[in-house]
């Protein structure tokens, strides 16, 4: 990148914002309905902004990742005179079943406070809130107000507030939901989302924009228009997905059908694709969701997208890798009534098959929110999957999801790194967000989006340039002023 000259335009200048980035890249434009964080007036605001740093597995961090991307977005936040308070949310701490709430310590957003304080060298607090038992944390108390004291004045760098989901209101879609809304709103000047990982309509990712000034964040803006060119691929096309669940997935796989060249299945998805498909039972498959794949089943006879990957794992137990109680079972010995023991991994001779090796290495795109295995026990199959794809050094590689850039960082710390900074690769910070964007349509008939857009029209967005392709982007995670 050639060095910055002051007034050279040929680097998408803005001196006001005094950086500049340019790789040859045409701007990526996003609707201009929406409101970019890049024109909002923040001097002297408190802004509250919304991440999605469930990064966090029994009160450690798995990955980082997420919580970097949204570095720039702070940066920009208190570089222009505000000041943050900052929530995620972090597991699944709302039982649907009994409808109540476990606050457990590994499910707190203490680790990631920790590493952002150890990153940035600065402090966060983090207020305490009282609970009622199993119903989580009713209201913010006004003991926060003397924090925002300190946040005003500087004493502190930011707040992070409570995992959110600890919050009574935080799903509820009643009168705790409004209460915890206009709490939250109390807190603040602005609001900005930067969480694209979290699409679902909650108090923090939806309702808030109904109360306050609301902005997208700088991560959200490249993620959306990244996620443009997996609406619009170019092809050949081949996207590899899997899940624990056939019936949570029908909706995206069958949007994700209709876009791809080919498509690759893996995990409890694949084997229910098998059931289907073969007639035959295999541990853990439940028989409404067989049902549900037979129509897949049907559509692929003559359309012949699905890539069988057939050297599948069969276990006898679940509590591991023991010798003698896993193998190699094979699709073409498969016999309408046969029953199998648990299918936990993808063998990874199954990528070296021509038609799979082929289809991988000739792609243009390639798009993964896949783990092919029962992890940590059975890996090989995704590690294979993950060489198989990068050698192909031509097609644009985009993956998804948490497990996803878990197991890839975990398998391939080399190439994940590599990755990070190549132009070859995109790594979404929500596989699942994407999932729901394909089985949409559109990004930005996301429900979070659209609330953006509708609260741009209430308060009268208006970008400082006069138009709402204020930006372009270098490719990667950030998306560039000019």
């Amino acid at each position: 990148m050639a060095p910055y000259t002051p007034g050279d335009n040929g680097g998408h200048v803005d001196m006001k914002v005094g950086y500049s980035v340019d790789d040859g890249r045409d701007a990526t434009e996003l609707d201009e309905r929406l409101p970019l964080l890049q024109y909002a007036d923040l001097q002297d605001k408190v802004v509250l902004l919304r991440v999605d740093h469930n990064v966090v597995k029994k009160g450690k961090i798995l990955d980082q990742y997420r919580v970097d991307v949204t570095l720039a977005t702070m940066y920009n936040i208190v570089e222009r005179g505000g000041r943050p308070i900052i929530m995620t949310h972090i597991g699944r701490p709302f039982d649907k079943k009994t409808k109540t709430i476990s606050m457990k310590n590994d499910e707190s957003v203490d680790s990631v406070v920790a590493y952002l304080q150890r990153k940035l060298r600065i402090k966060f607090a983090v207020p305490q809130f009282h609970a009622h038992g199993s119903e989580g944390i009713d209201d913010i108390d006004t003991s926060i107000n003397w924090l925002i004291h300190d946040l005003r004045s500087r004493k502190i760098g930011g707040i992070y507030l409570p995992n959110t989901r600890w919050f009574a209101g935080e799903e509820d879609k009643g009168e705790k939901m409004e209460r915890f809304v206009v709490q939250l709103a109390g807190l603040a000047d602005v609001y900005v989302n930067d969480a694209f990982g979290s699409w679902q309509s909650h108090a923090s990712t939806y309702h808030i924009t109904k109360y306050l000034p609301s902005y997208l964040g700088l991560c959200m803006q490249d993620e959306l228009m990244h996620v443009k060119e997996v609406l619009n691929p170019k092809k050949p096309f081949v996207a590899i997905v899997a899940g624990s669940k056939y019936d949570t997935k029908i909706g995206p796989l069958t949007a994700m059908y209709e876009r791809v060249d080919k498509i690759i299945l893996g995990g409890v998805m694949y084997n229910t694709y098998l059931c289907a498909k073969y007639g035959v039972k295999i541990a853990g498959v439940e028989d409404s969701d067989i049902e549900l794949a037979k129509e897949l089943v049907e559509k692929d006879k003559n359309d012949k997208k699905v890539l069988e990957l057939p050297h599948i794992v069969e276990t006898d137990t679940l509590e591991g890798r023991i010798e003698g109680k896993y193998r190699t079972i094979y699709t073409k010995d498969f016999k309408a009534g046969d029953s199998y023991k648990y299918v936990v991994d993808v063998d990874p001779s199954s990528f070296e098959v021509p038609e799979v090796l082929e289809s991988l290495q000739g792609a243009k795109t390639i798009f993964v929110n896949a783990v092919m295995g029962l992890m940590p026990h059975f890996k090989h199959g995704t590690s294979k999957m993950d060489e198989v794809i990068d050698s192909n050094k031509t097609a644009q590689k985009f993956f998804g999801g948490g497990d996803t850039l878990q197991e890839f960082k975990s398998l391939h710390p080399g190439l994940y790194h590599a990755a990070l900074d190549s132009a070859k690769y995109y790594l979404f910070t929500g596989g699942g967000t994407v999932l729901k964007v394909l089985e949409e349509g559109d990004p930005f008939k996301l429900e979070n989006v659209k609330a953006l857009m509708q609260n741009a029209e209430t308060f009268g967005y208006k970008p400082t340039n006069g138009n709402g392709n204020g930006y372009a982007t270098n490719g990667r995670h950030s998306p560039i002023l000019r």
